[in-house]
């Protein structure tokens, strides 16, 4: 089986495949492949836009990748900030809805309607509301990244209650200025991240988060 996991970026994927090394490794032992690629990666990184590329290009493009690769399963997961981007959503449900409605119609497009098969191997998921929400919740590992004990600055909890006016972004950039420091996506999500658990990150992302990694360790 093969497994590729849509992002929007290089760091996305990055801290991703650093925080579930283990994960990917136990089931790369039992054939299970898991790859995760970005939309926009290091060579195209200024131009366009990743998270409206995933909405509204990717749901075709696994369609044709999907009837001619009968073992594999692609799963989309996008920020589900900034809201409203390539389709009116706020919410995970929203998001979903719209990325399930334009893989309909290209089944449909392509005379693949009926087709269980594929549906069965398309997944949507995201990060709620972008992949810092897992930063957020590895707040242990982010202390000692940081080199202090304690914050001045508070977020909601659960993680995942952040909104559309704060997102978990904008919090973790306030914490590394606090301490002096400026965040760099690119280099500090996979450390972060890379010295995290991963169970405990989705105990700790209960809406959205772990809907995905249940999905990931249910792979046979």
């Amino acid at each position: 089986m093969y497994v590729v996991i849509y992002v929007e970026g290089s760091s996305d994927r990055d801290a991703m495949e650093f925080l579930l090394e283990s994960l990917i490794a136990k089931k790369q032992e039992r054939g299970i492949a898991i790859k995760f690629a970005s939309v926009k990666g290091k060579h195209n990184q200024r131009g366009g836009d990743a998270k409206k590329d995933i909405l509204i290009k990717m749901p075709e493009r696994a369609v044709d990748f999907l009837r001619n690769q009968p073992q594999s399963i692609i799963a989309l997961m996008p920020d589900l900030y900034p809201k409203n981007k390539g389709f009116p959503h706020e919410t995970f449900a929203e998001l979903e809805r719209g990325i399930m409605e334009r893989f309909s119609r290209a089944l449909e497009t392509k005379g693949l309607a009926d087709d269980s098969r594929i549906r069965e191997r398309f997944k949507v998921f995201c990060f709620q509301h972008d992949l810092e929400v897992l930063i957020l919740a590895a707040e242990e590992q982010l202390k000692e990244y940081l080199g202090v004990d304690s914050f001045k600055i508070s977020w909601q909890i659960p993680v995942e209650e952040q909104n559309h006016d704060l997102p978990p972004k904008r919090i973790v950039e306030r914490l590394f200025e606090s301490c002096g420091k400026k965040y760099q996506e690119s280099t500090d999500a996979p450390l972060i991240l890379g010295s995290a658990n991963y169970q405990q990150i989705s105990d700790r992302c209960p809406q959205s988060f772990k809907l995905f990694i249940d999905f990931m360790e249910s792979l046979l």
